[in-house]
């Protein structure tokens, strides 16, 4: 009987298939048909909504396939299946929680195959599923219908953006967020918002005000997915736009593959589709560049924002968020205070509690403290901080992970507002650099580092170092007042100048070797030292493409004349004289190249070219390295975490995990770590090669060479000799095959 029953249910639908496919191909001489099968439709409509939960499985199996049915060709009859789209909302949103799963699909199903066929518009398929999404009890159903709609805007986004469309829904859900800030709803939002930003569907203000909006509601479940957002969801996209892609296509090689192998059709698709592909991406790269600005950059008042989540989230005493989620949320307002320099001034003394060795990831809040900090943060706030700081993690008692942690914490909030430091703990902390613990010796070399940039007076003058010394002798290096802004400039143009230097007195140098020879051929007087071509500009060099072009007012102008040297004294000091004179000298040269030069398109090339070679060189490991660069290696967007805080990984001994990590790094086409030996072994199994006899031997029972082993134990030498000669002879004439003969 279920044979029987199975057989005829897939007879009917072959039925309706056949049906559905005449219609498609001649609309009118099949109406007839169509019309007998809407009546069928209306009335199994009605039978269905009076009673929904009491229906039988075959007339749901048939009512299924009538919605299935009318869907396909509803687009053929318009006037007739006008009301086709009302019933199938009807069905969903008041009967969505009882009738049956397969059935619920298929009308979801149904109404996204209207919306494909502009039956309906985006607008009404959206407003119809977002609310059963919201409401829905059922897990498949919302995953369901969250992937419908997401799909369905980006469909609608992909030959331009569809702005009515996005304003409709973004204010949909700005106000499920905003008209219950308690209830978790609000996820709904989040995720899709979230999925269409990764996306780069929606990159403008508005879902950046539903994420902020989510940020400040009571639900933790709310408030920690807003937050994620804004920590990481710039993040996300980036790596999808990488992961997306297309990678280059080779078309001398697929060319020449198909060349040598047979023709086929499926040869020249695949060819097609390489060459589609290339145009793909050379469109791609003609596009301009879209302008993707940062979440955190699209916020409308920062400081209120900032202010707010504070104020709610942590200063509240009341707040019923977990420690985790606190500090995200800690992490997300001292981001917003370092990258728009807001002034928050409760929040420091707020951290005063936390600052101590035995709280729960406390390294977390030491680098939200430095996160926090800018140039503008009043002094007189942050030195308790430091000193609590010092006082509580750097001591002779403190373990050297603490006290590791506990100076680079200082360091970072030095580095951002270097005022803040006293002289007398500064010279206190900077003694830790002779501790026998490489972390904390490290730490603290990179706060020495950091106060020979920026604030050398407050050391003693043994520890200035060389270039802070003369720098503070000749008044080019202070210590910025607050609120004191440095002067802009152009950056590496010191680079170019010097490079500029250097090829001119290359080429005069080739030019006075020339005239050096002839003078002393033609007898002339030798040189006394002075050579006017070093003072005269080259004509031909700036007409080429590479000098600099003088649009000073004074043509005659004669170069300064150097100070002479003292030749009395200390050599020391007259080493520290030269030094500041070639300072100011090359500062000089800097003011007047910036006051009186232009830049022509070549210099603007080798400047860009000078300015890649130094940030290599730099990276590579320059005078200053990494733990000493402090926050100007990092970009104003990075956040600062817990492991910039924390000794670095290299200083510890590593696990066996990260040791095979470190050794795959390298070698990304390895399947598994392993050694040569190995691999080569592997590659000969996978060619079909045999081994060799000694290897056979070695991987030979030891219970079946036992026996040989005991006889010849017992081997006389006069036997021992005949198998030793008869060995010679054998590998003499090539073994026992003789392919030596």
């Amino acid at each position: 009987m279920g044979k029987r029953k199975v057989a005829a249910l897939e007879k009917i639908e072959a039925d309706f298939a056949s049906l559905q496919y005449k219609i498609r191909r001649d609309p009118k001489s099949y109406k007839d048909d169509f019309l007998r099968q809407w009546e069928q439709y209306e009335s199994q409509r009605e039978i269905f909504l009076s009673s929904p939960t009491t229906a039988t499985a075959d007339s749901v199996e048939s009512f299924h396939n009538m919605i299935d049915l009318i869907a396909h060709v509803a687009d053929c009859y318009p006037e007739e299946t006008r009301t086709f789209p009302d019933d199938l909302k009807v069905i969903l949103t008041q009967h969505h929680a009882i009738i049956h799963p397969e059935l619920r699909e298929k009308v979801v199903g149904s109404l996204v195959l209207l919306r494909r066929k502009e039956v309906i518009d985006s607008a009404s398929l959206l407003t119809t599923l977002f609310p059963i999404l919201v409401s829905s009890p059922s897990k498949t159903l919302r995953e369901l219908l969250f992937n419908k709609i997401l799909n369905d805007l980006r469909n609608s986004n992909s030959k331009s953006i569809n702005h009515p469309l996005n304003r409709t829904i973004q204010t949909v859900l700005y106000n499920l967020v905003t008209a219950d800030r308690s209830s978790p709803r609000a996820v709904w939002a989040i995720k899709l918002t979230r999925e269409l930003w990764k996306r780069q569907i929606w990159t403008d203000a508005k879902p950046v005000d539903v994420m902020k909006e989510a940020c400040l509601a009571e639900n933790e479940k709310v408030v920690i997915g807003a937050v994620r957002f804004f920590l990481g969801g710039d993040k996300e996209r980036e790596e999808l736009e990488d992961e997306s892609s297309d990678e280059e296509v080779d078309l001398a090689k697929v060319r020449h593959q198909i060349g040598i192998n047979k023709k086929s059709r499926k040869q020249k698709g695949a060819y097609k589709k390489a060459v589609d592909k290339v145009k793909r991406s050379e469109r791609k790269k003609s596009k301009p560049h879209p302008l993707n600005f940062s979440a955190l950059h699209l916020l409308h008042d920062p400081q209120d924002f900032a202010e707010q989540l504070f104020s709610k989230h942590l200063h509240n005493t009341k707040a019923k968020l977990s420690l985790d989620s606190k500090l995200l949320v800690l992490q997300l307002v001292t981001r917003l205070i370092g990258l728009h320099t807001l002034t928050v001034v409760p929040l420091y003394s707020w951290f005063i509690k936390y600052l101590n060795p035995r709280q729960q990831s406390v390294t977390s809040f030491l680098a939200s403290l430095a996160q926090g900090t800018h140039n503008l943060v009043p002094p007189d706030v942050l030195e308790p901080l430091i000193q609590k700081i010092a006082n509580e993690f750097v001591s002779e008692a403190s373990a050297s992970e603490v006290a590791a942690a506990g100076l680079n914490a200082i360091r970072e909030i030095c580095a951002r507002q270097p005022l803040a430091m006293t002289d007398t703990l500064l010279q206190d902390l900077v003694q830790y650099r002779k501790s026998k613990d490489k972390g904390v010796m490290m730490a603290a070399k990179g706060l020495l580092s950091l106060y020979r940039e920026v604030g050398a007076e407050l050391l003693k003058r043994r520890d200035r170092g060389k270039d802070a010394a003369i720098g503070l002798k000749s008044g080019l290096q202070q210590q910025r007042k607050f609120g004191e802004e440095a002067i802009g400039g152009i950056e590496g143009l010191d680079l170019l100048a010097k490079w500029k230097e250097e090829e001119k007195r290359r080429k005069q140098e080739e030019k006075g070797s020339s005239a050096d020879a002839d003078g002393k051929e033609d007898g002339d007087k030798e040189d006394d030292g002075y050579n006017s071509s070093d003072w005269e500009v080259d004509s031909d060099d700036s007409s080429a493409s590479g000098d600099w072009i003088n649009v000073s007012d004074s043509e005659d102008e004669a170069p300064a004349p150097k100070k002479q040297k003292r030749k009395e004294g200390d050599a020391s000091e007259n080493e520290d004289d030269q030094d500041e004179e070639d300072r100011e000298a090359e500062m000089e040269r800097m003011t007047k190249l910036a006051t009186t030069t232009i830049l022509t398109p070549a210099d603007l090339a080798k400047l860009q070219e000078l300015r890649t070679a130094a940030s290599v060189e730099k990276a590579l490991g320059g005078r200053v390295g990494k733990q000493s660069q402090g926050a100007g290696a990092r970009h104003a967007d990075d956040g600062l975490t817990a492991e910039n805080i924390e000794a670095p990984a290299r200083l510890r001994k590593l696990t066996k995990e990260e040791k095979v990590a470190l050794a795959k790094e390298g070698k990304p086409e390895r399947e598994e770590h392993k050694s040569t030996q190995a691999i080569r072994k592997s590659k000969k199994e996978a060619a079909g090669k045999s081994t060799s006899n000694r290897e056979k031997q070695r991987k030979k029972n030891f219970l079946m060479t036992l026996g040989k082993a005991k006889s010849k134990q017992k081997r006389s030498l006069v036997e021992t000799r005949k198998v030793l000669r008869g060995h010679v002879e054998r590998s003499s004439r090539g073994g026992r095959r003789r392919n030596g003969m």
